[in-house]
């Protein structure tokens, strides 16, 4: 019998298929900042501290998969790490002014982004 892979889901496990992509710009469905994927995770890979911190009502669970955004708000720009629950895609065609977004990712023709080369891991 084969061994198994060793980043393989625990037995009984459900691995959903991502509903966004990398490079995709997404807006937060309650909170007002937008920002662009620049990772995802299949499940929630963060701490526990971390998930603990979010106020119950509003805890989302882990089984479902969590992304990495250059995220923006009004007043500044940062990282976050967000579910995809509380995603939705940000249709508004305004730029976004995260500095960092240079280093990772281009313009392409149709005005959407795609990852550079020599940022993909």
């Amino acid at each position: 019998m084969p061994a198994p892979q060793p980043d393989a889901a625990p037995l009984g496990a459900v691995i959903r298929l991502a509903k966004f992509n990398i490079g995709d710009v997404v807006r937060h469905r309650i909170y007002p900042f937008r920002g662009i994927i620049f990772d995802v995770d299949p499940v929630f890979a963060n701490t526990e501290e971390w998930w603990q911190a979010i106020p119950e009502e509003v805890r989302p669970s882990k089984d479902q998969p969590f992304y990495h955004l250059l995220a923006e708000n009004q007043d500044t720009e940062y990282v976050a790490y967000v579910s995809e629950q509380n995603l939705v895609p940000d249709r508004s065609g305004e730029a976004l002014r995260h500095a960092r977004i240079a280093e990772m990712f281009e313009r392409d023709a149709e005005g959407g982004y795609r990852m550079r080369g020599d940022a993909a891991n």
